[in-house]
Order: C-alpha cells, then sequence, then structure tokens
C-alpha cells in the first residue's frame, strides 16, 4: 500500500477533510482504492437522502447502484463534468477524479456534484450565452466606434505629390513606429492617419481619435486616461475608461497635439516611456500595448525654441514624418475632388450639377488656404448657387472671380511673350496696376506695400505708361 493510500485511512485524514470540506454546500466525497467510501461531507448525504453514518465504510456501488467510480480508478483517467443519473432518480453534473500517488499508482479518488440539478445548470449556461451574447455586441458597437473609416482609396488624387504621399504612408504601416504628422489646416491629416491604422497590422484592433484642441484643459487628462469613482467632483460613478486603454492593441490619433498644454505633455511623456497609464484616483498603473499618431499645422520646432512644447516628447513623437502637401501644390487633383464632392452633394441632396472647364480653371487659379477643406466649402456652395445642371462663374463668390479675371489678363500677357524679360515686366506692371486699384491710386501706400521706394515707383509707372 502506498503512503497516501496509508494515510487515506486515518483518522487525520478523515479530520482534514472534515475542517475543509464539511460545511461547503456542494457535495464532495473521497473513496478507497476498492471503492470504499471514507468520507463524505453533509451536502452529499443529504443530496443521496442518506445519513453520514449509514454510507461510511460501504462500497461506492451499493451506496449508488448507478455508480461508475471504480471504473474511472482502473482507467487512471478523470472524469470532468460529467452528465450522471443518481439511484435516487436525480440528474447532476459530477467530477470523478483519480488521486495518484508520486510513483502514479492510485491512491483512491475525489467526487464533487457540480450541478445538483440539470436544470440548474442549464440557467448558468443560459445566463453565459446571454452574457456572451451582451459582451459579443458590444465588443461590435466599440469596433464601429473606435474603428478607422478611411483607407488610401478614400484620399482622392492622382498627382505626383500626393502619390508620393501615399507611398510613404505604405511603408510608415509596416512599422510599428509613432508617427507625427505635419500639413495645413484642411489638408486631410485625419484621413492619412487613418489610413497607417489600416495599412498596419494592428487593422483589426481599435482606432481612437481625440482632438487636443477641442477638449477643455482641466479634461484632457481623464479623457486620455480616464479615471476612478470619486476621484474628482462631477466624475461619473463608476469611473470612466481612458481613450488610451479603448485603444489597447491598435492605434490613438492625437489630433492638433501643438495644442496639448505642457502640463499634460509632460505625462504623455511618461505614458510612451513606461508604456503604462493611470487613471485619476488610481494607486495601480495599467499596461498597454498602443501606437502613437500625431498631427499638427503647427510648427513644433518653433514651439520647442519658445518653451512652449517639450523637446524630449517631440523626439518620442517623431520617429518617423509625414508631410501633407497643401492643395495649391497639387492643383491638378482639384478636377477629380470637385467630381467627388458633387457626387456626395447629390447623394446628400438628390440635386445634380456639373462644373464645366471654364468653372474648374476659376478654381485652379485660386491659392486655396483652406486646402481640401476649403474646396469643399465652395463646390457646396456654387451647387446650392447654381440656377441649372451647370454650374456657371457668377454662381462663385466675387472675390474667387476677380482672381480669375487677375490670373486670365497674366496668362494672356504670358502667351504673348517673347521672353523672360517680357514675361516680367508683364507680371510686374499687371502687380503695379492692381495694387494702385486697391490703394486708391495713392502711390506712397502703394510703395509701401510693394516694398520698393517711391522713387522706383514713378520710375515704372513712367515706363509701363501707367499715369493715365
Amino acid at each position: 500500500m502506498n503512503s497516501l493510500a496509508a494515510f487515506f485511512k486515518t483518522k487525520e485524514f478523515y479530520k482534514f477533510c472534515d475542517t475543509v470540506f464539511g460545511k461547503l454546500p456542494i457535495p464532495i466525497d473521497v473513496i478507497e482504492i476498492d471503492g470504499t467510501l471514507i468520507y463524505m461531507n453533509r451536502a452529499f448525504a443529504d443530496f443521496l437522502g442518506k445519513s453520514i453514518e449509514e454510507i461510511l465504510g460501504k462500497k461506492v456501488g451499493d451506496v449508488d447502484k448507478t455508480s461508475r467510480f471504480v471504473e474511472t480508478l482502473e482507467s487512471k483517467q478523470a472524469e470532468i463534468a460529467w452528465r450522471h443519473t443518481f439511484s435516487n432518480g436525480k440528474d447532476a453534473i459530477v467530477h470523478r477524479i483519480p488521486i495518484l500517488d508520486d510513483d502514479g499508482s492510485i491512491s483512491g479518488g475525489f467526487g464533487m456534484v457540480l450541478f445538483e440539478d440539470i436544470s440548474n445548470m442549464q440557467e448558468v449556461m443560459n445566463r453565459c450565452r446571454v452574457l456572451d451574447k451582451e459582451l459579443r455586441l458590444y465588443k461590435s458597437t466599440i469596433a464601429k466606434l473606435s474603428s478607422a473609416k478611411y483607407k488610401l482609396n478614400n484620399i482622392i488624387g492622382n498627382s505626383k505629390a500626393i502619390t508620393n504621399c501615399k507611398n510613404k504612408v505604405k511603408k510608415i504601416a509596416r512599422v510599428n513606429l509613432n508617427v507625427l504628422i505635419y500639413g495645413e489646416s484642411g489638408v486631410g491629416k485625419e484621413l492619412f492617419a487613418h489610413s497607417i491604422h489600416n495599412e498596419s497590422n494592428r487593422n483589426d484592433q481599435p482606432f481612437v481619435s481625440i482632438n487636443c484642441s477641442a477638449i477643455p484643459e482641466n479634461l484632457i487628462e481623464a479623457e486620455l486616461f480616464g479615471y476612478e469613482e470619486g476621484s474628482f467632483t462631477g466624475a461619473r460613478k463608476g469611473g470612466s475608461i481612458g481613450k488610451f486603454q479603448l485603444a489597447n492593441g491598435g492605434t490613438i490619433f492625437l489630433d492638433e497635439i501643438g495644442e496639448m498644454p505642457l502640463h499634460m505633455q509632460a505625462k504623455l511623456l511618461r505614458v510612451l516611456q513606461e508604456r503604462e497609464v493611470q487613471p485619476i484616483g488610481s494607486k495601480t498603473p495599467i499596461k498597454i500595448d498602443v501606437r502613437v499618431v500625431c498631427a499638427t499645422h503647427r510648427n513644433i520646432e518653433e514651439m520647442i525654441e519658445k518653451g512652449e512644447f517639450r523637446e524630449d516628447l517631440y523626439y518620442r513623437l517623431n520617429v518617423l514624418t509625414l508631410e501633407i502637401p497643401p492643395l495649391r501644390e497639387r492643383k491638378d487633383d482639384i478636377s477629380e475632388l470637385v467630381d467627388k464632392f458633387l457626387s456626395e452633394f447629390y447623394k446628400e441632396t438628390g440635386i445634380y450639377r456639373r462644373m464645366p472647364e471654364e468653372c474648374v480653371r476659376i478654381l485652379k487659379n485660386h491659392n486655396w488656404p483652406g486646402n481640401v477643406r476649403e474646396l469643399r466649402n465652395i463646390v457646396d456652395k456654387v451647387s446650392v448657387n447654381a440656377e441649372n445642371v451647370d454650374i456657371t462663374p457668377e454662381d462663385f463668390p466675387a472675390y474667387m472671380l476677380k482672381k480669375a479675371v487677375k490670373m486670365s489678363n497674366i496668362v494672356a500677357n504670358l502667351e504673348n511673350a517673347a521672353g523672360l524679360k517680357e514675361i516680367l515686366d508683364s507680371v510686374e506692371k499687371e502687380v503695379i496696376i492692381n495694387t494702385l486699384k486697391e490703394c486708391n491710386h495713392n502711390k506712397s501706400e502703394v510703395a509701401k506695400k510693394l516694398n520698393i521706394p517711391r522713387a522706383s515707383l514713378y520710375r515704372k509707372i513712367e515706363e509701363y505708361n501707367l499715369e493715365a
């Protein structure tokens, strides 16, 4: 007899079992190698409808004629969560577990009734199914709310400038490093941030976007890192999860990073260094795995010189750089962008409009300080103003028409010019004429605006015969 089997026969073993299992509401028994019941708690005896005294010392097969515990000992294979019908007619889910000594020999067996009634198990399973369904629903909802909407094919344009930018996105997306996106307001920095995520190996994980300039300074820490219940006045009951935790495993996009307050820059730097966040009011940091993509229209290096941005944070964020070209540097894309905006205008309003070539030329003559965002605004505006299907120049704002006339005059002069000097003279003449009109022929103002001596202005007026 091995040491464990010998121990099972002692009073100490029975006392140990009764101390541990005696008051548990879960039916538990222990048998010897030959199937003799050497321990059974009160819960099991009540389940069988017998007293402990009339059970102990009997063979398990005599107490429950349907038992297959002996077969479990012979096979040395545990039977976990098996359905069993006891001789008293009760259905239950049971565990039958052989107890092995160090040398692998059988010492006895341990039995447990997991569910005393199949209906109890069914109820638990139903609750699990409901919880699983809810969990999948919540995950699906969060995924929809926290997913990157735009891909590279959503970025319109085939100009060299934008094509180079798209190709760089593909390279950047391959590596799991932080990205800083530069670009003027309205160029579509967010579209490129979405595309970086969708091109990366994190594309099936959350994409969370936050505009640093749109959140009050006293709330930005709670938004980014979350907070515990009662951590500050007005804190939501139960606390709130932060954007970094929501983005765990995926990408967080910090738009307008240049607007982040200095005290938050220090906390963001710690998150990037330690790869963990600490919600407000919590003493326990939470490990995260997040790729950070930032965007700004500001010159961060100038901000560093002025003490408005931390240099150490800049080097953490500026690992990979993506510069988005302004619309004035890719005017060849205007026609394609206009077609897209007109199509979207039709879907939203049911009003069909076309943009003739002469109107496209007006758009191309504009300098677009507001970039693609401004172009969309103008397309919507002229589409509403138009009386017919074809948009006309009269539908455009006056300031755009005025500039278009100026440019057409310059172009016409350039086409008739014989050489470089005539081209430069033509442009210079046109600039002086327009500035004289703008300043109501106040020559002192004109000279100041053009940053030339008045004597030079008088000479050029005489040279181009502009006195009249």
